[in-house]
């Protein structure tokens, strides 16, 4: 029987403010980065003190692997980062000269866009040689990722509509990304979604909102709920929205004074939750007249590790 592993995905990000500049260059595949927006991100950094994401990532490896073991599967789970260290190809390499021969490979973005996806992917199999992969390219309807986020929301939204004296709403978020990855191609006829070959239109915005739609349906005691993408890019053109800052204003408008922000995008604590959700949109919020607070992060949820063990099981059995 081939030597199995599971391989996990993620963004990656910098240890320190000095490396900034080289991270951002990676994010953006080697193209250059204004000035400003250097300093705008190590600023972001500086801030929070620095981003765990790695660290918060090798756990979940951890408890996956923990959790693979405890339901007969003992295989080790590696984990390799798209724009920093460990980078994916020195992981894939490392795979290879430890003698496995058949990897599931997980993304730990459960909202894929066909062009992120696609990049990971691409750097998984330009190292994989004789490595069989099984790619898992998104995951954002997982029973288990919704009762994840729903653990985290429910006591969250209990403690903040007791402040309050009554039901708070909620406001679900996703990471934007550039309208030119998934906005109606320009063909000759002007309109129709951007399709992919043999695929049909790019499923992100789609698979966004139908993960808050499940934590919604699993926290039936919230009054309302808004969708909206966060954390718009410095680069040029439009970015997917509506954005939050676009809605905290409907909000508002609404009469809504308290309100609770729940990322569904993203799986542990990092700059754009760290900085973007709890110190730029509460700042946002209480400017018009909103006390906003978030659930913590899945981190270290062993429910998202279970999800991802069971991901894990179907892409080995595809094997």
């Amino acid at each position: 029987m081939a030597k199995q592993a599971v391989l996990l995905l993620a963004h990656g990000t910098p240890e320190t403010v000095e490396q900034i500049p080289e991270y951002l260059r990676n994010v953006v595949s080697g193209r250059p980065v204004p000035p400003a927006v250097v300093e705008e991100i190590q600023q972001r950094y500086a801030l929070i003190g620095r981003s765990p994401l790695t660290e918060i990532t090798m756990e979940q490896a951890r408890l996956v692997e923990a959790e693979l073991a405890a339901t007969g599967l003992p295989l080790p789970v590696y984990v390799g980062m798209r724009n920093w260290r460990p980078y994916i190809p020195d992981v894939v390499r490392q795979m290879r000269a430890d003698g496995i021969e058949a990897a599931a490979v997980i993304c730990m973005a459960p909202q894929n866009s066909r062009t992120s996806v696609g990049l990971y992917r691409r750097a998984v199999e330009a190292e994989a040689g004789g490595l069989r992969i099984d790619f898992t390219p998104a995951w954002a309807d997982h029973p288990l990722l919704a009762d994840a986020f729903a653990e985290r929301l429910r006591p969250a939204w209990a403690r903040l509509s007791t402040e309050v004296g009554k039901p708070v709403p909620v406001l679900f978020t996703a990471h934007s990304v550039p309208m030119r990855t998934v906005a109606p191609a320009q063909d000759s006829a002007g309109a129709g979604p951007r399709l992919w070959p043999g695929e049909g239109a790019d499923p992100y915005a789609e698979q966004a909102r139908r993960t808050a739609e499940l934590v919604a349906e699993r926290v039936r005691e919230i009054p309302r709920w808004w969708f909206a993408f966060q954390s718009q890019g410095a680069s040029g053109g439009a970015w997917l929205g509506p954005s939050v800052e676009e809605t905290l204003e409907k909000v508002a408008s609404e009469h809504v004074n308290a309100l609770i922000l729940q990322p569904i995008g993203f799986l542990c604590d990092h700059v754009e939750i760290l900085f973007d959700v709890d110190q730029l949109f509460k700042k946002v919020a209480a400017g018009k007249g909103i006390r906003l607070e978030r659930p913590e992060s899945l981190n270290a949820s062993p429910t998202l590790a279970k999800a991802v063990a069971d991901l894990a099981r179907q892409g080995l059995r595809r094997l």
